[in-house]
C-alpha cells in the first residue's frame, strides 16, 4: 500500500472518531449546561486555545492577519457554521428527535444531487445504490421510532440545518481551490467567528448563569470540555484536508461512521446497549461503503462487458 493512500486512510480515520468524540462529548455538555449557546461556546474556546497552539507550532499564526480580502468568504464560513447548529437546535427545540436525526441526514442527499446536478460530477449507479444502504444502515444504528414521528413546519429548520452544511461544505472546497486558502486558516476563521456568535447567543439570552450554579465545579465537565474543544480543533484539521482531497459527497458518506463510533464511546464510556437493530445497521453501513469503495472496479468491469457485446454484435 502506498504511503499516500496510508495516509488518507488515517486521516478519513481521525475526521470519523474525532468526529464521534465531539458528538457525545457536545450531547453531554448540552445536556450539563442546559444551553446549546453556552455549550457550544465552551468547547469552542477551548478549540480556539488549541488551534492557536497548533498554528504557531505550524508558524501560520501571522498569516491570521494576512488574509486580505479571502477573510471575508472566511468569514461567510464561520456564519454558515454558526446557523446549522442554530437551524438544528431550533429545530430540535420545538420538535422530536427522530424526526429530526433523519431529516440532518438528508445533507447526504443534498450533497451527492449537487455534485451530479451543479458541479456535473460524474457519479455511478452504484454510488447511488450505496448510499442509500448506508442511510438505511445509519437509520437501524440511531434506533429510530418511527411510530412516534410526527411533522410541524419547525422541522424545515432541520432542513435548512442540513442545506447550510451542504452549502457550507462546497464553499470551503470552493475557498480552498479557487482562493488557496490554507486549510489551517479556514478552520482558525471559522472556530473564531462561531465562537463570537455563541457568545454573543449566550449573553442574549442570559445562559451565562450557569456559571453561578455548583455544576461548574465537576472535574468530569472540565475533562469533557476539554475533550471536546480538541476533537472540534481535529475535526477542522481533518475534515477541512479530506474536502480538499476528496468529492464533498464522499466525504460526507465517510462521516455516516460516525454514528457507530459514538454507539461504541456510548458503549465504554456510558454503559449503552448493543441491540440486534444496531449490528444490522452496522453491516449495512459497511456493505454501502465496500460497494462505493469497488466502485471502479465494478463499473469497470460493467464497461468492459458492454464492450465485449458489442464487439461481438458487430
Amino acid at each position: 500500500m502506498k504511503k499516500e493512500k496510508v495516509i488518507s486512510i488515517i486521516c478519513i480515520a481521525a475526521m470519523i472518531i474525532s468526529w464521534s468524540a465531539y458528538f457525545v462529548t457536545s450531547k453531554w455538555m448540552v445536556d450539563y449546561t442546559g444551553s446549546a449557546f453556552l455549550a457550544g461556546f465552551i468547547l469552542r474556546s477551548f478549540a480556539f486555545i488549541t488551534l492557536t497552539i497548533y498554528i504557531i507550532i505550524k508558524k501560520e499564526f501571522f498569516q491570521v492577519f494576512k488574509m486580505g480580502k479571502t477573510a471575508l468568504i472566511l468569514l461567510v464560513i464561520g456564519v454558515l457554521g454558526y446557523l446549522l447548529d442554530t437551524f438544528a437546535n431550533i429545530g430540535f427545540q420545538h420538535s422530536d428527535v427522530s424526526t429530526g436525526t433523519i431529516l440532518l441526514k438528508t445533507d447526504i442527499l443534498m450533497a451527492t444531487f449537487a455534485s451530479a446536478v451543479i458541479f456535473k460530477e460524474k457519479l455511478h449507479l452504484t454510488d447511488h445504490i450505496g448510499t442509500l444502504i448506508m442511510l438505511g444502515g445509519v437509520i437501524c444504528i440511531l434506533n429510530i421510532d418511527f411510530s412516534n414521528i410526527s411533522l410541524n413546519w419547525y422541522d424545515l429548520f432541520f432542513l435548512a440545518s442540513a442545506l447550510t452544511v451542504t452549502t457550507n461544505a462546497f464553499v470551503i472546497k470552493y475557498t480552498q481551490k479557487e482562493y488557496k486558502a490554507s486549510s489551517n486558516m479556514i478552520a482558525y476563521y471559522n472556530n473564531f467567528v462561531v465562537l463570537l456568535l455563541f457568545l454573543i447567543s449566550s449573553l442574549i439570552l442570559g445562559d451565562f448563569k450557569f456559571f453561578n450554579t455548583n455544576k461548574i465545579g465537576s472535574s468530569l465537565f472540565w475533562i469533557l470540555a476539554v475533550v471536546g474543544g480538541i476533537a472540534q480543533s481535529l475535526i477542522y484539521i481533518f475534515y477541512y484536508r479530506n474536502l480538499k482531497i476528496y468529492p464533498v459527497w464522499q466525504v460526507k458518506l465517510f462521516l455516516l461512521f460516525v454514528p457507530i463510533v459514538s454507539s461504541i464511546i456510548g458503549l465504554i464510556a456510558f454503559d449503552e446497549k448493543i441491540t440486534l437493530l444496531k449490528i444490522i445497521g452496522l453491516i449495512l453501513v459497511l456493505l454501502g461503503a465496500v460497494l462505493i469503495l469497488l466502485r471502479d472496479k465494478i463499473n469497470k468491469q460493467s464497461n468492459n462487458k458492454i464492450g465485449g457485446v458489442n464487439v461481438r454484435n458487430k
